[in-house]
């Protein structure tokens, strides 16, 4: 038997670099620091937040899916995190703001190698980030975070959903999860430094699909709107 070795892509890239670029190549130190860092959070999280998880038994087995929540804190994606098996860690995909968090080098490290985030561009460069959303669900096993609102709520209020996940969603038979989270705007606000010790509660909804729906910009809204009621639907 041959055996050819390749050396991965980034090899000759600064790490910081490495860390910014997507999709990442595999790098066995990363996934260890990501499963410590997911046992650290998990327990921080039901220790000083008692968090609250209710519906994981509506996740799906096999497959890609997406899930969909409200977004008021930095804790919403750790949450939705938390509520995956560990084996999952590695292919679960949060889409966090490239221009927030892949700028300075202490939130590109905590966003690559913690939370393992997919940097998307929410002023510029939308639909190559919806594209790279795309492909990512193109492979089976993947699942994708999203926060529609596109950014943290200044008031605890839901806020509108963007069209960008109608246009991901419309046409295509992968599973939307609506999740709504609870209790994190009142545990980290935007605009405080640090997290308050506040119950935080996640509720998963069943499973949605938008095959019906024309794909293109004329359904964008429509689902938006779908996923943005079935979140609020779920109770608080």
């Amino acid at each position: 038997m041959t055996w050819t070795y390749q050396p991965a892509a980034d090899l000759d890239q600064p790490m910081i670099e490495r860390l910014r670029r997507f999709p990442r190549e595999p790098d066995m130190t990363v996934y260890a620091l990501r499963s410590l860092a997911a046992l650290v959070l998990r327990g921080w999280l039901r220790l000083y937040h008692r968090l609250e998880i209710a519906g994981r038994e509506r996740l799906p087995d096999g497959g890609s899916f997406v899930l969909v929540a409200n977004h008021a804190s930095h804790l919403d994606a750790l949450c939705l995190l938390a509520a995956l098996p560990l084996r999952a860690l590695h292919r679960a995909f949060p889409a966090a703001a490239e221009d927030y968090f892949f700028r300075s080098v202490p939130r590109t490290a905590f966003a690559a190698i913690v939370v393992n985030a997919l940097p998307f561009g929410r002023k510029t460069h939308i639909r190559q980030s919806l594209a790279l959303c795309r492909r990512l669900l193109d492979n089976p096993g993947n699942i994708l975070i999203l926060f529609p609102e596109g950014t943290r709520t200044a008031t605890g209020a839901v806020g509108p959903f963007k069209p960008g996940i109608g246009l991901l969603l419309a046409g295509t038979d992968i599973p939307a999860l609506p999740c709504r989270l609870s209790g994190s705007f009142e545990a980290w606000p935007r605009g405080r430094r640090l997290p308050r010790p506040r119950r935080v509660r996640l509720q998963i909804g069943e499973p949605r699909r938008f095959a019906a729906f024309p794909a293109g910009a004329a359904s964008a809204d429509a689902v938006a709107e779908a996923l943005r009621a079935a979140v609020l639907a779920l109770p608080a």
